[in-house]
């Protein structure tokens, strides 16, 4: 009897401390539902009430399983070890940590006694026992947790208010590479890559100026993605500088997971504009040059390419190949160039005009109408063909390597062969279409391709509607247009509009390096010399 009477007050008080566990794990859940927090800060202070560091590992652990979900995610790792009688815990990211730096760090701290340690273990540990070069002392937990995300690796030691945070991170990245869209056939083989701390290095390597300046600000409330700001302080226009700057900081949003592409819309503000209001490059040369040139340039971290502003039509047009050859070959490059870029925009619409009107034709360019008329009309065959390009390119992006090619020839079958036998297209159709898509394919700027390619779409619509009137007014809207938009407050279509001669000149002619004795003054530079002026031209 004792013992039956005994059993059901034993599981009274297994079912009430059951009931006690359950009501504590439904208001940490009530807890965990009601945090509302925009950044770390708030929710360390949510969670311990305070941004400090606390006194006990037990209390660290509680913290950090509310925030950053130790012993939820797999990756995130808390290490605990006794080292000279003080209980101490490792926080890192398994994946962003160097295995053999945290290798050594530890088998030194393993040497630790206590007679070393009993008056100041934090003082022992940073000064005397972690042999590394990049380590910092932190106060708030916040901070701490920051750092972890971005690659450190912080130690908690017991009955300390602070944390050391060694720098000890190694992402998974590739090495620098030829960018595709900047090849060069002279000049240098390395490319920007994923990480921003290698391609800083690019561009420090190239540019030993004690002038050069790399501000680094963080950006978005859960990315906290890098964006580093890049300048030579003697050159560039501070006010500009202090703009961008001002712009990046004042940025309130939860993360940039593209890059720069976001950050570029964010800061730009170009809303519903095609053309680039910045250049984008993966070459570290050319960044360099620009850079000298009294340029800002903008690094965000997980992107192979780099921002450059401000930026101009003109500009970019230019490629580095240019500046490789000879000046006499580089002109020449460059008026071919200009050349192409002419006959993505206006080819087609001057073409389809002359067709429509034959009466502006020469009697020498008679040769050049369509010799059969289509089952389709000409600007449906042109908007077709120019939808069937994309298409193409498109697939070409997505399509594996080894199977490129055989798309390629299937589609060059399909759209130049079997729609001109089945009346679809006419043979001049073609033929221009191709001549604008590889003028296309020759602008240096992908962005500005893709953007003259809309502004190609709108002249033929123009032409097709109205004519000549079309042309000539659709032209000149298009002008006006790039006219009127600034890039970081400066004219789009400089040197052109306004007028600057000689500015001109060394757009359309690539002189030699000696006869560049000053820079741009579209950058309104501090520092316009590049030489003084006493040099030999």
């Amino acid at each position: 009897m004792t013992t039956k009477s005994k059993s059901p007050q034993h599981g009274g008080n297994r079912d009430q401390a059951s009931y006690t566990i359950n009501k504590e794990q439904l208001e940490v859940m009530q807890k965990e539902e009601n945090e509302l927090s925009n950044n770390v800060a708030e929710a360390v202070a949510y969670w311990q009430g305070s941004d400090t560091i606390p006194w006990k590992l037990e209390q660290a652990k509680h913290t950090l399983r509310h925030v950053v979900g130790l012993e939820e995610s797999f990756d995130v790792l808390f290490r605990e070890m006794t080292f000279g009688g003080r209980r101490t815990g490792l926080f890192y990211l398994n994946g962003f940590i160097k295995d053999d730096v945290m290798t050594v760090i530890l088998a030194r701290l393993t040497m630790l006694d206590k007679e070393s340690v009993s008056a100041n273990a934090l003082k022992a540990f940073f000064e005397c026992y972690i042999p590394h070069v990049q380590v910092e002392k932190v106060t708030k937990m916040s901070e701490v947790i920051n750092k972890v995300l971005a690659g450190g690796s912080a130690f908690f030691i017991e009955h300390e208010s602070a944390a050391i945070v060694c720098d000890v991170k190694a992402f998974p990245s590739r090495g620098p590479e030829e960018p595709s869209l900047e090849r060069v056939v002279r000049g240098a083989r390395d490319g920007f890559t994923e990480t921003m701390l290698t391609n800083i290095s690019l561009v420090r390597r190239r540019l030993r100026d004690p002038g050069l300046k790399y501000e680094v600000i963080q950006v978005g409330r859960r990315t906290r993605t890098d964006v580093c700001i890049a300048f030579i302080d003697d050159i560039v226009d501070i006010s500009q500088v202090e703009s961008v700057r001002t712009k990046i900081k004042e940025l309130d949003i939860d993360g940039l997971p593209l890059a720069d592409k976001q950050l570029e819309e964010a800061i730009i503000n170009k809303g519903w504009n095609p053309y680039p209001l910045v250049r984008y490059s993966e070459r570290p040369d050319v960044v360099a040059a620009h850079l000298l040139e009294g340029n800002v340039v903008i690094f965000v971290d997980t992107s192979p390419s780099v921002m450059i502003l401000p930026t101009t039509f003109f500009d970019l047009c230019q490629h580095a190949e240019e500046n490789r050859q000879t000046p006499f070959m580089g002109t020449y490059l460059r008026w071919v160039r200009f050349v192409g870029i002419f006959a993505s925009l206006f080819l087609l619409p001057m073409w389809l005009l002359l067709v429509l009107e034959p009466s502006l034709k020469p009697p020498h360019l008679q040769i050049i109408g369509p010799q059969e008329v289509g089952k389709i009309p000409l600007i449906i065959q042109f908007l077709l063909a120019e939808v069937g390009i994309d298409l193409m390119r498109m697939a070409a992006v997505h399509t594996p390597t080894p199977l490129a090619t055989a798309m390629g020839l299937v589609a060059a079958i399909l759209v130049g062969d079997v729609a001109v036998k089945a009346g679809v297209f006419v043979n001049e159709v073609i033929l221009y279409m191709a001549i604008g898509a590889v003028g296309m394919f020759a602008t240096p700027s992908y962005e500005l391709g893709l953007a003259n390619r809309i502004v190609r779409l709108v002249l033929l619509v123009a032409v097709a509607l109205f004519k000549v009137p079309g042309l000539v007014i659709g032209t000149t809207l298009f002008i006006i247009y790039l006219a009127v938009h600034r890039s970081y407050n400066s004219s789009y279509l400089w040197p052109l509009i306004p007028f600057n001669a000689k500015a001109l000149y060394n757009i359309i002619v690539r002189n030699p390096v000696l006869y560049m004795r000053r820079r741009p003054s579209f950058n309104k530079t501090r520092d316009d010399t590049k030489m003084p002026p006493t040099a030999n031209s």
